[in-house]
């Protein structure tokens, strides 16, 4: 394929069934808490994305035995805790690698140095530098690179501390948690909404007891972590592509299954249910400690609808291809409340309304927030969109190219590995035109 461009053209009908990819967000823990925990475990289902090797390689460089043993298949051996690694931690594109994984470092004798892309380079981190250097760490910067030194390294175990985040951020939680496992008494975290659970249901699996009151969790330190088997759900996330696509082609009929169901991540299919999407959920069950089934999708003719802001949360990944499907719908939709888009891989509110625009959709930008005005029908297209990198900006414009009249192209879609490896694979398979320009 070439790097520099992808196109999505008019497609007929979709159909087919598909496996979801394996959670980014529960990969991204499965590795650093086997990391963390002594003996041997097994990881089914693994994202292997270019965001979860990339934590794959940290955690392999600070002590743990990782082997792939097949196709998202990995064998992980935990010593216990994390050792001095001898270069810099490379965290790629990745938040959630560099956030858990400071965290993680802040409770050992150690100083790692933490870099990145560009794009990681300039998303901020002193969210979760300012409640680990209340807790005793050492971190050199609010932004990558920058150095971490871990409890113990300058004389003193890391406190515990009782910390209320100004906005919901699992990966602000989870970094706190992770160093709380390290200190001296019970560390708690306390959002304004509730935030993704992904790292207070997947520690009690490790033999880590966590405590939880409505939006506060809490761990006690010197918990020791016992290495498990993990089963990785499918990512809800990466889901949303072949649903949208389904249901913004007529006559279309897409099931993907094993696709969590994890309240805190399934905003959008609640959204689109209320615009009339054709959505149905089979076959629930327990995964992983996680609720999955198999979700299916039909073309529909939707409704714009206003998003309430404390959505946000729960869909935070998903409001570019939510932008996507508006555009389609018949009137306008609301999304507001969406200030923690403006620091993803990169601007998303501005870089959706620029997607958006490209493609020939009418679409108003806000501060926090986005208004498209949905024509009943999908825009034109005929547009090439720049995603400034970002993985999501660009499956959101090539799934809109495939029900727009003209073909939609992308640059940089080299990107979209860091998230959907498969992605346009799994997408040709349903029946969709996308390929090379």
């Amino acid at each position: 394929m070439d790097r520099q461009s992808l196109t999505a053209r008019p497609s007929t009908a979709l159909s087919g069934k598909v496996r979801a990819p394996g959670d980014k967000s529960i990969s991204h823990r499965a590795l650093i808490l086997s990391a963390l925990a002594v003996g041997e475990g097994r990881i089914d289902g693994l994202l292997e994305s270019d965001d979860v090797l990339a934590t794959a390689a940290a955690v392999a460089a600070m002590g743990a035995e990782t082997e792939r043993l097949g196709p998202g298949v990995w064998r992980v051996v935990g010593q216990g805790g994390l050792r001095q690694p001898d270069g810099i931690i490379d965290c790629g594109n990745s938040g959630t690698a560099a956030r858990l994984l400071m965290g993680a470092v802040a409770g050992y004798p150690i100083a790692v140095r933490f870099d990145g892309d560009e794009s990681l380079r300039g998303r901020p981190m002193a969210r979760v530098s300012e409640p680990l250097v209340l807790m005793g760490a050492r971190v050199s910067a609010d932004r990558l690179p920058l150095t971490v030194g871990g409890g113990g390294h300058f004389g003193a175990p890391l406190n515990a501390v009782q910390w209320t985040s100004r906005n919901a951020s699992a990966q602000v939680k989870s970094a706190i948690l992770l160093a709380g496992l390290r200190a001296d008494g019970v560390t708690s975290v306390t959002e304004p909404s509730a935030s993704r659970d992904h790292t207070e249901r997947m520690l009690p699996l490790f033999g880590v007891e966590v405590q939880r009151d409505g939006l506060t969790a809490a761990v006690g330190g010197g918990q020791a972590l016992s290495a498990t088997d993990l089963s990785v759900p499918g990512d809800p996330s990466s889901a949303a592509f072949p649903l949208a696509a389904a249901l913004l082609i007529p006559g279309s009929r897409v099931t993907v299954e094993g696709v969590m169901l994890n309240p805190a991540r399934t905003g959008l299919f609640e959204t689109l249910v209320e615009m009339g999407a054709d959505l149905t959920i089979a076959n629930r069950r327990e995964q992983g400690g996680e609720t999955v089934g198999d979700i299916t999708a039909r073309g529909s003719r939707m409704r714009g609808v206003e998003v309430p802001p404390e959505r946000a949360a729960s869909m935070i990944d998903e409001y570019p291809i939510l932008a996507a499907l508006a555009s389609a719908a018949e009137g306008p939709t609301i999304m507001r409340g969406l200030e923690e888009l403006r620091v993803k891989e990169s601007d998303r509110i501005a870089g959706t309304a620029a997607m958006l625009r490209a493609c020939g959709a009418i679409v108003e930008e806000e501060p926090a927030g986005l208004i498209v005005q949905g024509q009943a029908r999908a825009p034109s297209g005929g547009g090439r969109v720049e995603t400034h990198g970002d993985h999501r900006l660009a499956m959101s414009a090539l799934v809109l190219g495939l029900a727009a009249s003209r073909p939609v192209s992308v640059d940089r879609p080299d990107m979209i590995a860091t998230s959907f490896p498969g992605f346009v694979d799994l997408m040709t398979g349903l029946g969709a035109q996308m390929g090379p320009s």
